[in-house]
C-alpha cells in the first residue's frame, strides 16, 4: 500500500517500480498465450484472429494504410473476440517463422470483418499469406508515463511542484469562496450544479464523485462550458477512447469548439471529422506543406540518378541540401499549421496516454479534467498534469478499478488510482457527491445506495417506478411488472466447470437458465436490443454467445459493460460449488456495476449456499427477499 505522504522522490520510484512490473506481467502473459495455446485456442479466448486474409485495402486516416480483414469464407463471421476500435494489435503472417509482425491499431470492427490502420505497409511474403492478429500492449503510453512521472518529481519553483506537492499532500488543497454561476443547463439538479460551482472554487484540485446513472458526463460538460465561457481554456481527458468521445460529442452536441488528439482509428467514425489530424490535413498550407515534401524527396532522388554529362563538382550535394531545405520549410508549415488548429478551440479531448509532447510543444492548460479518473493508474495520471494549472477528477472508485495484470503490484497498491489515493490520504473535503440518479428504478438503485454510498442516492421520478410493463410493446406479467428477479439455484446442481486450458469458469445449467429468461422477456414483447446479459466470468460470457448465437442481444464482461445501460439486465454468478468459495466475485466493485446497467428489469442467477459466505452475497439476498424478489430455481 502507498506510504500517507511520501516524499517525491519516493513516491515517484515506486510508481515506477510497479509500471515495470506490470508490463513484466503483461509481456509474460503474452509469451505464455503463445507458449500454451494453439492459435485455434487463443483466438477462442478472444484475444487473437486467425487464418484472415486482406479483402480490401485503402489510403486515409492521416495517410494511414487501412486494411480490412476477414476470413477466407467470406460468409463467416468473425468469432467473439476482445479487438475493438482503438485497441492496438500486431499483425503477423501465419506460417512465417521469421515475420516480426507490424503494429497497428484497429479503426473499425464488424460481424465479418475487422479493418486496421498501419503506418506502413505490410509486406509479405506472398499474396496468398495468412495473417493472424493478436492484442498487443500499449509501450508509447508507458513511455509517456515514466516521463511525465520523472518531470513532476524533478520540477522546482513551477506550477507543476505545486500541484505535485498538494497531490502529495505536501501542501493543502485551497479552494476559493464559491461563487454564484449561472447554469448554462437549466435541468441540471442541485447536486450537480453544487458539484460545479465547488470545482470552480478550487485552487489547485477538486473531485467530483458520481455514482451509477448520477450524470456525471452532463456534470463535467455544464464544468468545462463554465470555463471556457470565463475565456479559459481545458485539457479534457479519460482512460478510454470511447469516455473520451462521449465528452466530444456532449461539448459539440452543446456547441463547444472542441480537437480530438489521438490516432484517429481510435475515434467513432463520426467524429472522426473533429480530430486534429483531419483538421490538419484540410488545413490549405498543410497541402503547401505536402507538395514541398514530394518535390523534396523527388529532387533528393534526382540527385543519385547516373547522367551522362559528369555533373559540377559539388552538384549532387547542392541538391541534396536544397531538398533538406525544402523538408525543413514544410515541417515548419505543418508545426505552424497544427499551432494554429490548437489554438482555435477552448478544449482539447484525449486518453491520458495519447497526449504527445511534441505535438503540444509547451502547451498549458488552465484546466485539466479527468474523467474515469478512478479506471486510471496513477501513472497515467500524471501525464495530463504537465500541461494544466488546476486538476478536476470525475469518477467513482466504488465501480471499476484500474485494470492491473501483475498480482503483485496490485498487492502493493497499483489497482489503486489517483482519485481513491486522495481520497483515502486528504479527504471527503476535496469531493462533492452527485445524488440523484436517472438510469433505474429505485428497487434496483436501493441496495447499491446502501452499500457504497451511504443510503445517499435518489431516484428521479422519472425512472422511480420504470417497469418494463410500462412500454407500449410490452404485455403486463409477472415477469414485466416487477423490477427485480433473485432466481436461487441452490441444491440443484447448477455446478460451474472450470474452463480447459484456462482459469476461468462457466456454469452450463446457469446458462440454459439465462437462455430460458431471455427468451421469456422477448415472447413479452420486450426488444432484443433492450436486453443485456452480463456475466463476471469470461468463460460464461463466450458460453452465453455460442447459445444465443447471432443476436441483438449484448453479452459482455462486467468490464465491457462499464458506462453502460439497458432496459432488461440479466447477471449470471457462475459460481456453485460445496466449498463456498467465490473468487472472482469477491471485488464487490465490480459486482456494484453489473448491478446498476438495469433501467426497469434486473434478473440475478446464483447459488445462495456458495455466494452468501461472502457478507456482501448474504446481504444481497437478504435485501432481494425484503423486497419480494427472492425465487428458488425449483419454481422455473
Amino acid at each position: 500500500m502507498p506510504a500517507i505522504n511520501p516524499r517525491p522522490e519516493e513516491h515517484f520510484a515506486r510508481l515506477a517500480r510497479l509500471l515495470d512490473m506490470e508490463a513484466e506481467a503483461e509481456k509474460l502473459e503474452t509469451l505464455r498465450e503463445f507458449e500454451r495455446r494453439t492459435p485455434a485456442e487463443a483466438e477462442a479466448l478472444g484475444n487473437s484472429l486467425i487464418h484472415l486474409v486482406i479483402r480490401d485495402e485503402d489510403a486515409g486516416l492521416g495517410g494511414r494504410v487501412l486494411l480490412t480483414f476477414g476470413k477466407r469464407n467470406q460468409n463467416l463471421s468473425l468469432p467473439w473476440n476482445r479487438l475493438r476500435t482503438g485497441s492496438p494489435v500486431i499483425l503477423s503472417e501465419e506460417g512465417n517463422a521469421d515475420s516480426e509482425g507490424w503494429r497497428g491499431i484497429v479503426s473499425r470492427a464488424q460481424r465479418d470483418s475487422i479493418q486496421v490502420a498501419f503506418n506502413q505497409w505490410p509486406e509479405a511474403d506472398a499474396s496468398s499469406s495468412t495473417f493472424r492478429l493478436d492484442r498487443s500492449t500499449d509501450e508509447t503510453g508507458r513511455q509517456r508515463q515514466r516521463q511525465a512521472m520523472d518531470k513532476a518529481r524533478d520540477a522546482k519553483s513551477s506550477r507543476l511542484a505545486m500541484l505535485r506537492d498538494v497531490l502529495l499532500a505536501k501542501q493543502p488543497a485551497l479552494f476559493e469562496k464559491v461563487e454564484t454561476h449561472q447554469a448554462l443547463n437549466q435541468n441540471l439538479n442541485d447536486s450537480q450544479n453544487q458539484a460545479v460551482a465547488f470545482a470552480l472554487s478550487a485552487d489547485d484540485v477538486a473531485i467530483i464523485h458520481g455514482p451509477p446513472g448520477t450524470g456525471k458526463t452532463t456534470t463535467l460538460v455544464e464544468l468545462m462550458r463554465q470555463i471556457t465561457g470565463s475565456g479559459q481554456s481545458v485539457l479534457a481527458v479519460a482512460a478510454s477512447n470511447l469516455a473520451v468521445d462521449n465528452m466530444l460529442e456532449r461539448l459539440l452536441d452543446a456547441g463547444e469548439n472542441v480537437i480530438r488528439l489521438g490516432h484517429p482509428a481510435r475515434v467513432s467514425p463520426e467524429l472522426r471529422e473533429h480530430t486534429l489530424d483531419l483538421l490538419v490535413e484540410k488545413h490549405p498550407d498543410f497541402k503547401i506543406a505536402r507538395k514541398l515534401t514530394r518535390d523534396a524527396h523527388a529532387l533528393k532522388n534526382s540527385s543519385f540518378k547516373y547522367t551522362r554529362a559528369k555533373p559540377e563538382p559539388g552538384a549532387r550535394e547542392a541538391i541534396r541540401q536544397e531538398a533538406k531545405d525544402m523538408l525543413r520549410e514544410a515541417r515548419k508549415i505543418e508545426e505552424g499549421v497544427v499551432e494554429r488548429v490548437l489554438n482555435s478551440a477552448r478544449i482539447v479531448c484525449a486518453t491520458s496516454t495519447g497526449l504527445d509532447a511534441e505535438i503540444l510543444n509547451g502547451r498549458i492548460f488552465d484546466w485539466c479534467v479527468m474523467d474515469e479518473a478512478s479506471q486510471s493508474t496513477e501513472p497515467a495520471a500524471w501525464i495530463p498534469l504537465q500541461y494544466a494549472n488546476r486538476l478536476v477528477l470525475a469518477g467513482d472508485h466504488f465501480q471499476l478499478p484500474p485494470t492491473v495484470i501483475s498480482t503483485e503490484a496490485a498487492k502493493e497498491g497499483f489497482d489503486i488510482s489517483l482519485m481513491e489515493r486522495l481520497l483515502s490520504t486528504i479527504g471527503t473535503s476535496i469531493s462533492r457527491r452527485l445524488n440523484v440518479q436517472y438510469r433505474m428504478h429505485s428497487d434496483i438503485m436501493t441496495f447499491s445506495s446502501d452499500v457504497f454510498y451511504e443510503n445517499s442516492l435518489q431516484a428521479d421520478e422519472s425512472v422511480r417506478a420504470a417497469l418494463l410493463a410500462d412500454l407500449p410493446t410490452v404485455t403486463f406479467s409477472p415477469l414485466t411488472a416487477c423490477p427485480v428477479d433473485f432466481i436461487d439455484t441452490a441444491g440443484a446442481s447448477y455446478d460451474e466447470e472450470q474452463e480447459p486450458n484456462g482459469d476461468s469458469r462457466f456454469n452450463p445449467l446457469e446458462a440454459e437458465l439465462v437462455i430460458k429468461k431471455v427468451n421469456a422477456l422477448i415472447e413479452s414483447g420486450v426488444s432484443p436490443n433492450m436486453i443485456a446479459v452480463i456475466s463476471p466470468y469470461s468463460a460464461q460470457v463466450r458460453l452465453l454467445r455460442e447459445m444465443l448465437g447471432e443476436s441483438e442481444i449484448e453479452i459482455d464482461s462486467v468490464d465491457g459493460f462499464q458506462g453502460r445501460e439497458k432496459e432488461a439486465v440479466i447477471v449470471s454468478l457462475v459460481r456453485s460449488n460445496r466449498e463456498g468459495e467465490v473468487g472472482f466475485l469477491a471485488d464487490t466493485r465490480r459486482m456494484n456495476v453489473a448491478l446498476t446497467r438495469a433501467r426497469r428489469k434486473l434478473i440475478v442467477i446464483g447459488d445462495s449456499a456458495t455466494i452468501t459466505s461472502h457478507g456482501f452475497y448474504q446481504r444481497m439476498v437478504q435485501y432481494f427477499e425484503s423486497i419480494g424478489a427472492y425465487h428458488s430455481v425449483w419454481e422455473e
